[in-house]
Order: C-alpha cells, then sequence, then structure tokens
C-alpha cells in the first residue's frame, strides 16, 4: 500500500466543500477539513488498555531496567555491613576496574544469611575480554547459555567458603553496549553453627535461590 499524500488528501477534502456550492468554504470549515485530513493520515494508536511499563530502576546508556519486585529493596550500592564483598562483580579480579549499578536486596536478609540480585558494568578493556569466563577454581558445573528478557547471556555457578563464611552465585554475563554486565545472584553468610547458640537464618537457601530466579525476570533489556 501506498503511503497517504497528506497535501493530496487534504485538497481532496476541501474539494469535496466546494461541490455543489456556489461559495468559497467558511474558514471554520478549511480547518475542519484540515484536522479531518490529518487524522486520516496518521491514525491515533488504538487504545488497548495497556499502560507503559514501570521500571523501579531504568538506566538507558548501559540499557537495562527492573520492573517491580515485591519481597525486594531496591539499593544503588553493594555497601552492606554483613558482606564484605562490595566489587562490581563476583569473583572480580582485583586489577579490573568496573561499579555496581543496583541491588535487589532479598527481605530479611542479614549477617546470617543475605540474598541479592546485583548488576555491575565494567569498560575495562581486561574486563570486556574476559568478561565471559568463570572464574578459576569457583565453578561447580560447565557454563551454558540462557536467555534473559531475550538476550543471550553466558550463565556459570561458583562457590566460596571458608571455616565461617561462604557465598554461592548464578552469574551471568554479557557484553553489551561496549561494557561487560554482570548479573548475579548472590547467597552469602555466616554459617549458624558458628554462633553459640547457633543462630537461625531468615531463610534457607532453596528458597532464597528461587527469590532471585524470580527476580532475574524483572531484569528488562532495553537496549
Amino acid at each position: 500500500m501506498k503511503p497517504i499524500d497528506r497535501v493530496s488528501l487534504f485538497a481532496a477534502v476541501v474539494g469535496a466543500l466546494l461541490v455543489g456550492c456556489d461559495r468559497a468554504p467558511q474558514q471554520e470549515e478549511v480547518e475542519a477539513a484540515t484536522q479531518t485530513a490529518a487524522e486520516i493520515a496518521h491514525p491515533a494508536p488504538p487504545v488497548t488498555g495497556r499502560e507503559a511499563p514501570q521500571f523501579q530502576f531504568s538506566d538507558d546508556e548501559i540499557g537495562i531496567a527492573l520492573a517491580s519486585t515485591p519481597g525486594f529493596a531496591l539499593r544503588r550500592d553493594f555497601t552492606r555491613d554483613y558482606l564484605s564483598n562490595g566489587d562490581w562483580k563476583t569473583f572480580a579480579a582485583p586489577d579490573v576496574r568496573g561499579k555496581p549499578l543496583v541491588a535487589l536486596v532479598l527481605d530479611g536478609s542479614d549477617k546470617i544469611t543475605a540474598a541479592e540480585l546485583r548488576i555491575g558494568t565494567s569498560t575495562d578493556s581486561h574486563a570486556l575480554v574476559t568478561c565471559l569466563d568463570p572464574p578459576e577454581g569457583a565453578t561447580t558445573e560447565p557454563p551454558d547459555e540462557v536467555r534473559i528478557d531475550g538476550q543471550a547471556f553466558r550463565h556459570f555457578r561458583a562457590s566460596d567458603a571458608a571455616m565461617s563464611h561462604y557465598q554461592s552465585v548464578d552469574a551471568y554475563r554479557s557484553v553489551r553496549n561496549g561494557r561487560c554486565l554482570a548479573i548475579d545472584l548472590l547467597i552469602a553468610g555466616t554459617r549458624p553453627e558458628v554462633y553459640d547458640p547457633p543462630a537461625t537464618p531468615p531463610f534457607d537457601e532453596a528458597n532464597a535461590r528461587a527469590r532471585l530466579q524470580e527476580a532475574l525476570g524483572a531484569v528488562r533489556i532495553i537496549r
């Protein structure tokens, strides 16, 4: 179908006003014809009853957003009094620069057990080259590819444990818009048995992992 010629359409509509008339059209008739031509050439979009998506976080430059996620608190840093790891991604090399972008902290997280979805980025050249590589010695199974909001990410699981502390992570990595994009589903804490009497964690690891997967579903790739 050929695109509508607005000028020709306007002329046709105004011409129609003159058919069977022996007078010049009035100004209001011309304005009405102009409006009709514009509406035909550029019809209004259909009303679907759906509102535009509301994000609780959005960064157009990096191209990522987060839909509303009940049960999680949004934080714009990785600094916690109960977590020592505040790097831009888990297992980040000490000489590779990056920045924390945003985190979703599961309600109830404390020094016994904490669960967070963390998103960090880096434009460091070494970070870009090694972005998809899992940390040596930390992975528990081979990496695979998953889709987040329809986009491909490299996924691997990694863990680290000491006598009293531990952390495990489902890590998702992608190179987008000249950046290494790191999404980590992090569970970390202190083993309850080191306390006397033993401490009660706010949630178990299985439940935390399931909730973090729910939070991952709130990630939107917008660029």
